[in-house]
């Protein structure tokens, strides 16, 4: 057996941080944060427990960036789907829904990634939360923003009060109301989007094959032995 490539070595990191992430939302989803250790993260995508402090500081870390790539990629899938438009009242609403709907769908998930950023850490910035920025971003500015660098934050921050009160214990306000402040924020026509009282919607999202958010397939299929 030859010896593999540098380039399939870092084919072999990359997927092997992508498995993490995959495992932490998985784990997390099923149990919640505290009773998820790094040693089962690691079990479950099958790696060395010693990877998972290669790749990532620590647990909040890694959560924090399986959540936001889950967010990203939630989000990039819902901007892309067909029909494709560049609309930008359609994409903002498309990005209203998509971000309900994992609070919606993954209650136990969200619920923890809203708490891990009141920790004393904080908000950390990480590759996965950087595209999901990006996306936003551009979905304020196809939506007319004058001024990106004021309305996306203030967007996130809408976003992430909306996630929050819909998954407050004991007092949680329903999605569709949630969903008809922010479409009133943005003038959004309620037909826009995926409505809450659609097939579509009212079916959910939730689905635990995760596999197509995280890239885990075999980067050697096909190398010469």
């Amino acid at each position: 057996m030859s010896p593999r490539s540098a380039s399939v070595n870092e084919e072999l990191r990359r997927r092997s941080r992508e498995r993490l992430l995959q495992a932490a939302v998985e784990l997390v989803s099923e149990h919640g944060y505290e009773a998820t250790t790094l040693g089962d993260i690691a079990d479950r995508a099958g790696s060395a427990r010693g990877l998972t402090s290669y790749y990532f500081p620590g647990k909040r870390q890694l959560v924090q960036s399986a959540v936001h790539r889950l967010m990203h990629r939630t989000l990039e899938e819902a901007l892309e789907r067909e029909p494709r438009t560049d609309d930008g009242k359609e994409r903002m609403a498309r990005a209203i829904d998509a971000i309900l709907g994992l609070a919606r769908d993954r209650p136990v998930l969200m619920r923890q990634h809203m708490a891990g950023l009141l920790h004393a850490e904080g908000f950390l910035p990480c590759p996965e939360q950087r595209r999901l920025a990006e996306l936003l971003r551009d979905t304020v500015a196809r939506n007319g923003s004058g001024d990106v660098d004021a309305d996306y934050p203030m967007l996130r921050a809408l976003l992430m009060g909306s996630v929050y009160a819909a998954l407050v214990p004991g007092v949680p306000m329903p999605i569709p109301v949630l969903r008809a402040e922010l479409f009133g924020r943005y003038r959004l026509e309620w037909e826009l989007g995926v409505p809450p009282d659609t097939d579509e919607a009212s079916g959910g999202t939730y689905e635990t094959d995760l596999s197509r958010f995280f890239a885990t397939g075999d980067p050697a299929a096909g190398q010469s032995k």
